[in-house]
């Protein structure tokens, strides 16, 4: 899909001030639920971040109350549910276009979290450098309970980030966190109120700015080679077993289930 123009975006907020660039999704009356053109607009958002020489750290957020409540279910699973049955079987596997926009961004990321931050909501704050939460964040990596697995934030970064062990719970379980519990276990650096947590983002954002951006974009490649595995293979599985799995009882039973809130009765098939 070719790169949407920050002036042309509907889902999303796109701001340049003081080398600092902020990604803001944008449909509260959603939670911030993203459909496909708002995955397209997050996408662009973060491409043009990167190749503009103004902006040295990117902070992305959402629009209160939410930071980001994941997949627009209604739209994304059940509206093209029928699509996805009738389309040719798939061959090739890539990653999710926005999470690697996000992963390959050389820029440092911020993610401001403002509230709860579900689903690839929390893949998302994941893909991000460091993490800052409003005392208001949930997180919680719901997929499983959609008879589904996560995106490539849980399998790549997940593990480094909380160690293997918790990861594997909170991937195998799909519970929620508070932002307490965050801070505690390393997914987050801070947890502060509501009202404080823009300012703070910005003024840690300004701090990481008034730096060289070469020096900053050489750093976070290191970061990058050290700490984590190939975000593409790994993301390519990813959305392989994904496709599979849309194919599913289990995963018609997980949407149906939530949208008549009730727990998922899963069969295995």
């Amino acid at each position: 899909m070719p790169a949407i123009d920050p002036k042309d975006f509907a889902c999303t907020l796109y701001q340049v001030n003081n080398h600092v660039g902020r990604i803001t999704l944008n449909r509260p009356e959603r939670r911030n639920a993203l459909n496909r053109q708002a995955y397209a607009e997050l996408e662009s958002a973060f491409r043009y971040a990167n190749d503009d020489p103004e902006v040295r750290c990117v902070i992305v957020t959402g629009a209160d109350p939410a930071f980001c409540s994941g997949d627009d279910v209604r739209e994304l699973m059940v509206g093209e549910a029928a699509q996805r049955e009738a389309a040719p079987r798939r061959t090739t596997f890539q990653p999710t276009p926005a999470a690697m926009a996000v992963i390959e961004c050389d820029k440092p990321v911020i993610a401001a979290v403002n509230g709860p931050a579900v689903g690839w909501g929390m893949e998302l704050a994941l893909y991000a450098d460091i993490r800052i939460a409003s005392e208001r964040a949930v997180f919680a990596e719901l997929f499983i309970k959609r008879g589904l697995v996560c995106d490539v934030g849980g399998f790549w970064k997940l593990p480094s980030v909380v160690g293997p062990a918790k990861a594997a719970e909170l991937l195998f379980t799909g519970d929620p966190i508070d932002a307490a519990e965050a801070l505690r276990i390393g997914l987050v650096t801070e947890v502060l109120p509501h009202d404080q947590l823009m300012d703070r983002a910005m003024a840690l954002a300004g701090r990481i700015a008034a730096n060289s951006p070469l020096a900053l974009r050489y750093m976070k490649e290191g970061l990058r080679r050290a700490s984590f595995g190939d975000a593409q293979e790994i993301g390519g599985w990813a959305i392989e077993v994904i496709y599979k799995l849309f194919q599913t009882e289990d995963h018609r039973e997980g949407v149906k289930s939530f949208l008549e809130k009730r727990a998922p009765v899963f069969v295995g098939r």
